[in-house]
């Protein structure tokens, strides 16, 4: 019975391994995600082939050329270096375009394919190469492109959906460029009037920063953040943390921010980006309280990817890790600075110019002082950003497949986008719109130049090869010439630019001749400003607009002409020496290819300007200040015996730009006048057109914490929305505003609302609110 039983048993277990098989079989086979792919190929390589995906070189690297910094015209790639750099290094990025000058999107694929060739044919994984751009304010390398307004110009036009859809078409032409990753957007905070970065970014104030920060996203990554198809690009954000506050002014010098002020004002750009799902971010490469940020664990490890969560890949800035020996001296030797970088938390260098960055890093793991899940670490996010841009099946767009690159769908995108970023911020007795057959003398540097409209990253680092490029676009003479008829326009520069000089060189100084063109004419059209410059070389040690363009608008006002003063620059360079003596100040930012055809439409009254500050325009050296100020910094005289009193002098303020039409505001409500720190509250105020003619409207909703632990900003910036209105129509607008919107970081690092007053405000209409009760939210 014992053997019965036991050969039934076997019977039974035989027939269920069947079963178990069968069903096995029929099952569903769970897909193979990406993490599978990544983690199984990352099984496959050798450390020379990890550490080979951590590097990127520039372009000229591996073309033919004389050296590594210069490649031959017309440009070809050298058979025996893109080797040297792909399979013998196994470098798993280039960057960058050759020569420091633009190229059609046919020349584009042409490398790219001779590149992706190489990757995917000739190494032992076949890993495709990333292949990265500044994409800065369009496909800015790539010939043909549409350009949009620099960041401070969106920034200016207030307008989510502009902000997105100018993302959109970059990335767009970026993938027609055979390029998957932009490095793009720029969500520094522009509160230094003196930096020579400021045009990049999207202005003084963490909310607006914030806010257009995540359009850009979403338009380059979509909201989804599929990058796999060829529409969209992988963004990368610039530049890990607190960049654009030094000290000096000056680029890459050291910066003091406590650390309240870092999370408070300069993280959460950042963290909404991420949130969105940025896939890359680029480090600052400058200095944060004596620490090089590119050897700083607390902020690239501790803070970014632990605490934020990011999962995407830190790039260096360009030559950062050499940097640390070189400039910093915080390495003693150049293998020292790799550590350093690579243990505080860095995924990619951005070498750019020589392979010694592989070797002394494979030799610090082999060490022991490079741990290697340091390394599988970085490897991961590089394969799996890889994967997300389907570089595996797809290594390469072709320009034939983008038919709508360049149309003129795209440029009436770009050309509204600087209509509406353009800014009105003086407008004497209503002077403009320009009356119809007045004759006009166009003057001043920025008159005709297509160079000054564009600004650096424009076909070129400097943006001094515009002039090669844009001759089919009209700069302000030519838009002008157009709009009111040559016969009815003299131009007389008075002051040029040296463009074969430094960005801040002039010749030609000839005021009297501009002077006596000035008769005969109902109109002074001077156009001042800037020359094209960014990063290091548009350092400034006088934010005074030139001696020469001053002195040329002191000469113009006294001919008893009206002068209409448009502004075109980076940042706001001062003018108060004149400006109570012109008639108009119109400020143009870089508004890119079609601003001279905006301006000449907003001058004649075909546009109304609705462009509104979004940094405050200094009047004095010594009174740069942000919107965001404390009370301290302008204070009302002090009782008694001692003035302390303040004069706060600023030449236009945060958020300000005039109409050619007049809006009334009324009706301010909250819909709750006391609320707990979980809760939500709404305000709602009523617009009305009350001018003659059609206008946009930007609605600011600011509140202020009346008194806190704490000394708080007079006031922030807490919502904003643009709409349309005709004569003489209404609109309620509503805003909802969580109570955690209203924290602040303690000095716990905690942020924190507190109970008490605060005060709402839109226009010039105020009411109040209270929060019951003091709460610190989890960060």
């Amino acid at each position: 019975m014992y053997l019965y039983s036991k050969r039934k048993m076997l019977s039974i277990t035989g027939l269920s391994v069947m079963l178990l098989f069968v069903f096995q079989a029929q099952a569903p086979v769970r897909p193979r995600t990406i993490q599978d792919t990544v983690e199984a190929l990352l099984a496959k390589m050798t450390l020379e082939e990890k550490v080979g995906q951590m590097a990127q070189v520039t372009l000229d690297v591996i073309t033919k050329g004389p050296n590594e910094y210069v490649s031959d015209e017309p440009l070809q790639l050298d058979p025996a270096l893109v080797k040297k750099a792909l399979v013998q290094y196994h470098v798993g990025s280039v960057l960058n375009t050759a020569n420091n000058r633009a190229r059609t999107p046919e020349k584009w694929y042409e490398i790219i394919s001779q590149l992706q060739n190489v990757a995917t044919k000739e190494t032992r994984l076949k890993i495709p190469l990333l292949y990265g751009i500044d994409a800065v304010h369009g496909a800015t390398y790539t010939a043909g492109a549409t350009f949009f307004p620099q960041q401070i110009g969106q920034a200016a036009m207030w307008n989510r959906a502009l902000v997105r859809r100018g993302a959109e078409i970059c990335a767009y032409e970026t993938r027609a460029s055979s390029i998957p990753w932009a490095f793009a957007p720029v969500l520094d905070m522009g509160r230094d009037a003196r930096f020579p970065r400021l045009w990049e970014t999207f202005g003084e104030d963490v909310y607006l920063v914030s806010a257009l920060g995540k359009e850009m996203v979403d338009g380059l990554e979509g909201e989804d953040n599929n990058v796999a198809g060829s529409r969209r690009v992988a963004s990368c954000l610039k530049h890990f943390l607190g960049y654009q506050v030094p000290q000096s002014g000056k680029d890459r010098t050291p910066a003091f921010i406590p650390e309240t002020e870092l999370r408070e004002r300069h993280l959460p750009s950042f963290k909404a980006a991420i949130d969105a799902g940025a896939k890359s971010i680029m480090i600052n490469s400058g200095i944060i309280n004596g620490i090089s940020v590119h050897a700083n664990h607390d902020i690239l490890t501790k803070l970014l990817k632990e605490e934020l969560g990011f999962k995407g890949v830190v790039v260096t800035d360009w030559k950062d890790i050499d940097n640390l020996h070189e400039r910093d001296k915080v390495a003693a030797t150049p293998k020292e600075a790799v550590k350093l970088a690579i243990n505080a938390g860095i995924d990619m260098s951005m070498i750019p110019y020589n392979f010694r960055f592989c070797d002394y890093l494979v030799e610090l793991v082999k060490e022991g002082q490079v741990p290697m899940t340091r390394i599988d670490d970085a490897v991961r996010r590089i394969l799996t950003l890889k994967f997300e841009l389907d570089l595996f099946k797809t290594p390469v767009t072709s320009f034939k497949n983008y038919p709508e690159f360049g149309s003129k769908a795209f440029e009436q995108s770009a050309y509204d986008a600087a209509g509406e970023s353009i800014t009105l911020l003086k407008n004497t007795n209503n002077i403009l719109p320009l009356k119809k057959g007045a004759k006009l003398l166009v003057t001043g540097p920025n008159a005709n130049s297509m160079r000054s409209l564009n600004g650096g990253w424009s076909y070129s680092w400097q943006g001094e090869k515009v002039s090669e490029f844009a001759d089919r676009y009209n700069t302000i003479l030519e838009a002008l010439q157009k709009k009111a008829g040559s016969d009815a326009v003299k131009f007389v520069p008075g002051v040029s630019y040296k463009d074969d000089g430094k960005y801040w060189q002039e010749k030609d100084v000839n005021i009297d001749a501009a002077v006596q063109a000035a008769a005969g004419v109902d109109y002074v059209i001077l156009c001042a400003g800037e020359n094209s410059y960014t990063e290091k070389p548009g350092d400034l040690h006088d934010l005074s607009l030139s001696a020469n363009q001053v002195a040329l608008a002191q000469a113009l006002v006294k001919t008893g002409k009206p002068v209409i003063l448009v502004l075109n620059e980076g940042r706001p360079r001062l003018i108060s020496a004149f400006e109570k003596d012109v008639q108009a100040v119109v400020q143009t930012y870089l508004p890119g290819n079609f601003g001279g055809d905006a301006l000449a439409a907003i001058l004649f009254g075909e546009i109304n300007p609705s462009g509104k500050l979004p940094y405050t325009y200094p009047m004095y050296a010594n009174t740069l200040v942000t919107y965001d100020h404390k009370p301290s910094e302008e204070q009302n005289k002090m009782q008694g015996m001692y003035d302390y009193e303040s004069d706060f002098a600023i030449q236009y303020p945060f958020g300000f730009g005039l109409s050619y039409t007049t809006f009334e505001y009324s009706d301010l409500q909250v819909d709750k006048a006391v609320l707990n720190p979980e809760e939500s509250f709404t305000v709602s105020v009523t617009v009305k057109n009350t001018g003659a003619r059609a206008g946009k409207e930007v609605i600011q909703l600011f509140t202020s914490d009346l008194y806190a632990s704490m000394t708080p900003d007079v006031k922030r910036l807490r919502g904003f929305d643009k709409i349309l209105l005709t004569p003489g129509q209404s609109q309620k607008v509503t805003f909802t505003v969580k109570a955690r919107d209203l924290a602040f970081v303690n000095k716990d690092l905690r942020w924190t609302v507190e109970a008490g007053d605060y005060e709402v405000s839109i226009g010039t209409l105020k009411t109040k609110i209270q929060l019951s009760k003091t709460h610190a939210f989890a960060n």
